[in-house]
């Protein structure tokens, strides 16, 4: 048996298959109905409005229903996509066994402990027959899937199959009354139901009450099951039907039965917690699957897959009975394959697919794995069975002239063996099941035998090598020197893929791929959610593989991503250009199209065939964020530009690569005054002034644009700025800029304006300006003249003039483009160049201001002299001018960018790590924020707020070298100085030995809110950490739980204490929080504490029931004595009344955890949300709120989980260069 799928939840005892999506509906016997994606292993939904358990499930094959009964006498009809219960079907006076929807018909059939079986119709929502004639409990009533016959299984020891064609005819045609009579009495039926159903057979041969009975698919054949433990198999036809035949085996009651829906097979459940497989024809038991623990209760089997469900006591399996994945073989465009007893061939050039070979044998289990050899034309099948011992292989020699019409049936040679694989021309391989490899030549006979004490499976490696599998490692084994040539570190692999010139191999486990090289080092590691089902490399090097929903791709370098998507799952053979050539799990040979386009322009870009990247850039119809976002990671922003159509994301990718015009378009388009500043502040590291004057005018920063023309020498433009300042009014600008023009004039206006008549005159004065200077002294007092008196070696402040205006932008070092900016992305389009300088400003009387006023070329500038490219070398004239030429910048490909600095020790650690405390340690706390955002969900940094300065004032010593000389400094640096990364100060021992311990000796004094603030800190310090061995791991993980566990009690305890104790409810509520605080994983000293607190609350409040049950789980621990004897007593009071005076929302039975936010039990199975960091739990309402145990994280936000060690990270753990990106 292959399990797919397995639930934990109470007694599943009814299910049910969704005819076409991966879905399956379990009853349970606590009145659940669960809806489940067994695909996914995900829950998708829960109906709960029955009350006690329900046993009858099943969907309907077209609408979105189902239809339910339970023990509340009620059948439900619900509507999973509305999720809500349509109607409620009322009649059943007892428990309700199962129900069924008709295939053709709106009809529902229910069997009772009423010991009726009713059929309704659910579009009237009326019962048109009632059958009767059972004696006691119906346990199980089915419909025929094709003719009008139901069968019924009673505890009356019969089964009896019901004739109900009178009902079809009555309710599909009018009948003997007439249209008006139907239309009249729609639901008439007659009393004892001969017309509409009567009993055709009446099946007795169970000493016992039958408990399930079922119609075989499509011979007249029944199978029951009864609690005389015995499965009988019955026949009919269509006057009488007998037994043909019984199986023993079960040693208890037999409780459902079915027939497989495409092979001779009955599968059964029984109370003895087995499920057995029995061979129709020979009535003999095949295979049996036990539970330790668990009894089975019914049996579900899928309509069209071969799928079966069984459910039990504690929830319910989805298996298989045997692998439907087709054994075959490659060689070049030749695939072999085995089919229904024939090795067909499918040639790929032609699609010609023909059977050339009968594998010998009658009822033969199917092939497990095949390897052939083209040398010999050869082929070795592996059949596995349950028990390794009868495992075996067989060596067949295919016809060189295969007749397809009739195939030979040649002979083969059989010997016993886990696996065979071809080794050589005339050499195979075969691990027997003593764990010995084994060397056998063409007539089956052993060559030699090679120990291999630890190897469970083998796997073809090239000529002369295997890969033996190991519990937790893949070896490569050369099989004539006998020597371990490489080793991966890899569990679980179940099949290995080699690419066509064996220099890259992926290894598939259950839910992961590994990818090597030819000597198994890793180069990539992929984790699925679901199952891996196969996968072949293409040419390229790129390995394409199938889940069980997907085709997708994975590269060596890490990256990977999705297809297509597939509706069953597929088994890939070959990869041929946009083609995929498959099996599916009938072994039909399939051709899938697929699009190449993504991987092959990731490979490109990889690498770094940038011809082939800019052809698909231009051709390719690459769209999607996907593809920005991994441009962006890769460092090519400026391709990323080519597929972005957003004005946002255009101008922060352009300024990402330093594109200065792309982002003045988007600006331009944007027109935010924030964007503005943003390209002003790139375009100034640029040197581009011109860009920069544009966004000063736009964002209408004065300051900044005076001094930019003062630097630029542009006295024209700084003149009008003055103007500009007088007209806004503002004295501080205007005195400014007439003191940087050296105006005298101007200046003394402007201290005449502002009332400082005094500074008026003596700068008047002191400059010789007479007629001001005249005309101030009038409104000044004799006084204040007096003690005016200028300096005589006063002289005039004038700014140095420029010598030449800078009308281009600066100069600086000068490389070359990248191969995809300018005209290789847009198409050889010239670069707009914007003549920024010509843009003028114009003043409005408001003092508002526009950008099309200043004049470059008014008179007052100096122009430049230009030097064309041949001057100064015609002809043979070689005499230079002597003149001292400016030099000028050419319109060509290059561009200018400003030198970098070196890298400093703490931007090393950021560049070299993943880890936070690296990030804190370099001062960098932005990016800590941010890993910790990523990896464990923290959206409130204020808690780690003095963690960080505390770590950070350790990241750097001073020590003094010399006397007299300044101290020197220095970082601390890990035990491997190439690592370059900061010594850590706080170790994992020092959490969990010295500060757990004190916050235990808190716990136990009873300073709650001491403990609780420090059992807060040191969660919060397990992020601050680093550990190097996975057993470190594991223990900060056990701390963070434990953390967990403390504050989420004791916050509810501290709550507990505040509450009010008046009324009945509060009592209640008190008792509830102290209850749930026994729950929490305390250690055994403050268990004892708590189950004391919350006995003596439950035992005020007369909850006897409950008091004795936090009695009884005291006594476990071994109290003190005192307390033992005072426990006793209670418990002696107790249990003469063993009831809980007052209801309470607290199941001690039922596992639940405790929301950190309501103080209320989430119980399993009902829909919860946790924390990222500490994993609290919470209900579903919730969701998207801040943690109220570690007080940092968003509950339920997407996260990477905790890191803390280099080991946490795939591929090599130091390799971080972009971080800071």
């Amino acid at each position: 048996m292959l399990t797919k799928f397995e639930s934990k939840s109470a007694r599943v005892k009814g299910l049910s298959f969704h005819p076409s999506r991966p879905w399956i509906l379990a009853s349970l016997h606590n009145g659940v109905i669960q809806l489940w994606d067994y695909r996914m292993c995900t829950l998708l939904d829960k109906f709960d409005e029955h009350d006690g358990p329900v046993r009858g499930i099943c969907f309907h094959g077209q609408q979105p229903l189902f239809v339910s009964g339970g023990d509340d006498y009620k059948i439900k009809l619900w509507n999973y996509k509305q999720r809500r219960c349509l109607f409620t079907l009322l009649g059943h006076l007892d428990y309700i066994r199962t129900t069924v929807f008709h295939h053709k018909y709106p009809w529902v059939l229910s069997a009772s402990d009423d010991q009726t079986i009713r059929i309704w119709n659910w579009q009237s929502r009326q019962c048109i027959c009632i059958l009767t004639g059972h004696n006691h409990y119906v346990m199980c009533a089915q419909f025929h899937p094709a003719e009008d016959l139901v069968v019924s299984a009673s505890l009356d020891q019969t089964v009896r199959v019901w004739d109900i064609s009178g009902l079809r005819k009555k309710n599909t045609s009018p009948g003997a009354g007439g249209i008006d009579e139907h239309l009249r009495h729609p639901g008439a039926t007659d009393l004892f139901g001969q017309a509409d159903a009567v009993v055709r057979h009446v099946l007795e041969g169970h000493d016992r009450g039958v408990n399930w009975a079922y119609f075989h698919p499509t011979a007249p054949l029944i199978v029951s099951g009864a609690d005389d433990r015995l499965v009988k198999l019955w026949r009919m036809n269509e006057s009488k039907a007998w037994e043909v035949d019984t199986c023993r085996g079960h040693y208890n009651n037999v409780s459902c039965v079915l027939f497989h829906p495409r092979q001779e097979y009955i599968l059964s459940n029984s109370e003895d917690k087995s499920i057995r497989v029995w061979d129709m024809a020979k009535r003999t038991c095949l295979h049996t699957f036990r539970r330790e623990h668990d009894r089975f209760w019914v049996l579900a089997a899928h309509p069209t897959l071969n799928l079966f469900a069984a459910g039990h006591d504690s929830g319910m399996i989805i298996f298989k009975l045997e692998r439907e994945r087709p054994a075959h073989a490659i060689h070049g465009n030749l695939i072999y394959y085995v089919k229904e007893r024939f090795l067909r061939r499918l040639d790929l050039t032609t699609s010609k697919d023909t059977a050339i070979m009968q594998l010998r044998g009658g009822s033969r289990p199917p092939v497990h794995s095949m390897s052939y050899n083209p040398s010999e034309n050869s082929v070795l099948l592996t059949t596995r069975a349950s028990s390794i011992e009868s495992s075996s292989y067989e060596l067949y020699f295919v016809p060189n002239d295969p007749d397809s019409s009739t195939p030979d049936s040649p002979d083969c040679k059989k010997s016993s063996g886990m696996t065979a694989i071809w080794i050589a021309r005339n050499r195979f391989a075969v691990l027997d099941r003593n764990q010995s490899l084994v060397i056998k030549n063409l007539k089956n006979e052993v060559n030699k035998k090679i120990q291999v004490p630890n190897c469970d499976e083998i796997f073809f490696a090239g000529t002369g090598m295997l890969l033996l599998r190991e519990p937790d490692s893949l070896t490569l084994f050369d099989v004539q020197q006998k020597r371990v040539l490489a080793e991966v570190k890899a569990s679980k692999i179940r099949y290995v893929v080699w690419s066509n010139d064996m220099s890259h191999v992926a290894l598939l486990a259950k839910r992961s791929i590994t990818l090597c090289n030819r000597k198994l080092e890793i180069l990539a590691t992929l984790q699925e959610s679901t199952h891996v089902k196969s996968g072949a490399w293409e040419d390229s090097g790129v390995f394409i593989y199938t889940t069980s929903n997907h085709i997708k791709y994975a590269i060596v370098s890490g990256d990977s991503g999705i297809i297509r998507t597939l509706d069953l799952p597929i088994y890939i053979t070959k990869i041929k250009n946009h083609q995929v050539f498959c099996l599916d799990r009938e072994a039909k040979a399939r051709v899938l199209n697929i699009d190449p386009t993504e991987y092959r322009f990731k490979l490109a870009l990889i690498n770094r065939k940038y011809d082939e990247v800019l052809y698909m850039v231009r051709n390719a119809k690459l769209v999607g964020q996907s593809i920005i976002a991994y441009l962006q990671k890769k460092g090519y922003p400026e391709v990323a530009l080519h597929f972005v159509k957003d004005e946002k994301t255009r101008f922060a990718l352009a300024l990402e690569c330093g594109n200065i015009d792309i982002a003045l378009e988007a600006a331009k388009s944007l027109d935010d005054k924030i964007c503005w500043e943003k390209l002003g502040q790139a375009a100034l590291f640029q040197g581009n002034h011109q860009v920069v004057e544009m966004c000063y005018q736009r964002t209408k920063n004065f300051d900044k644009l005076t001094f930019l023309y003062l630097i630029t020498g542009n006295f024209e433009k700084l003149k009008k700025m003055m103007k500009i300042s007088e007209i806004r009014k503002d004295s501080s600008s205007h005195y400014q800029n007439a003191l940087l023009l050296g105006d005298v004039a101007e200046r003394v206006k402007v201290l005449k304006n502002c009332g400082q008549p005094s500074l008026a005159y003596l700068t008047a004065v002191t400059h010789d300006l007479k007629d001001e200077a005249e005309s101030l002294a009038e409104h000044l007092q004799e006084e204040n003249l007096s003690n005016i008196t200028p300096s005589p070696n006063a002289q005039l402040l004038v700014p140095t003039p420029p010598l030449v205006q800078s009308e281009n932008n600066w100069p600086l070092l000068t490389v070359s483009k990248s191969l995809f900016e300018g005209a290789a992305l847009t198409k050889n389009k010239p670069i707009a160049t914007v003549d920024l300088a010509a843009d003028v400003l114009d003043v409005e009387p408001d003092g508002d201001w526009g950008a099309d006023d200043l004049d470059m070329d008014e008179d007052g500038s100096v122009e430049k002299e230009e030097v064309a490219p041949g001057e100064g070398w015609d002809g043979d004239d070689l005499e230079l001018p002597d003149l001292d030429v400016p030099g000028t910048t050419g319109e060509d490909d290059a561009y200018f960018v400003a030198p970098t600095r070196g890298v400093s020790v703490p931007q090393q650690w950021t560049n070299n790590s993943k880890l936070a405390i690296d990030h804190v340690l370099a001062g960098s706390f932005e990016t800590a924020s941010r890993l910790l955002q990523d990896q464990i969900g923290v959206v409130n940094v204020g808690p780690f707020k003095q963690l960080f300065l505390s770590a950070y004032s350790r990241s750097q010593l001073s020590f003094s070298a010399l006397p007299n000389m300044p101290s020197l400094s220095a970082y601390p640096l890990r035990k491997d100085p190439k690592l370059s990364l900061p010594a850590i100060g706080v170790k994992i021992s020092d959490l969990s030995q010295e500060k757990l311990k004190h916050c235990y000796d808190l716990t136990t004094q009873g300073k709650f809110n001491e403990a609780l603030e420090k059992f807060r800190l040191l969660l919060l310090n397990i992020p601050l950490i680093v550990v190097e061995s996975k057993p470190e791991i594991e223990e900060a993980k056990f701390l963070v739980s434990k953390c967990r566990e403390y504050i989420l009690g004791l916050q509810m305890e501290l709550y507990r204490k505040e509450l009010a104790k008046d009324s009945i409810e509060d009592q209640k509520r008190n008792v509830e929080l102290a209850a749930y605080f026994t729950h929490c994983d305390l250690e055994r000293a403050h268990l004892i504490l708590t189950l004391r607190t919350a006995m003596n609350l439950a035992f005020k409040l007369k909850n006897y029931h409950s008091a004795s049950s936090f009695g009884r789980r005291l006594l476990d621990l071994g109290p003190s004595m005192e307390m033992m004897k005072q426990t006793k007593k209670i418990l002696q009071v107790c249990e003469k009344n063993p009831v809980d005076e007052h209801p309470m929302e607290y199941d001690e039975r039922n596992p639940f955890s405790v929301c950190g936010k309501s103080y209320k039990p989430v119980y399993a199975g009902k829909p919860s949300v946790k924390c990222p960091f500490c994993g609290a739990s919470y209900s579903l309402q919730f969701k998207e709120v801040l943690c109220g145990v570690c007080t940092v994280s968003e509950v339920n936000k997407d996260s990477m989980g905790l890191r803390i060690s280099p080991l946490q990270f795939r591929g090599n753990p130091l390799d971080f260069k972009n971080i800071n990106a």
